[in-house]
């Protein structure tokens, strides 16, 4: 019979870590440089993306 591997569980702190701070509106925010120029408006837009759940937020400049 082959052995068993005993796996461990993933405990609720490891299994919510950094999903809490953005449900609370704590997002780390970060500069996305692919996209700069918004075709509708012809604006210069900065979008940040939240390093942690990747949520979006446009800013028209």
């Amino acid at each position: 019979m082959a052995d068993v591997v005993p796996f461990k569980k993933p405990s609720l702190k490891e299994k919510h870590r950094g999903n809490t701070l953005c449900r609370n509106g704590h997002h780390k925010w970060a500069i996305e440089k692919a996209n700069q120029f918004d075709v509708k408006y012809g604006k210069l837009v900065t979008i940040y993306k939240c390093s942690r759940c990747g949520t979006l937020r446009n800013e028209l400049t």
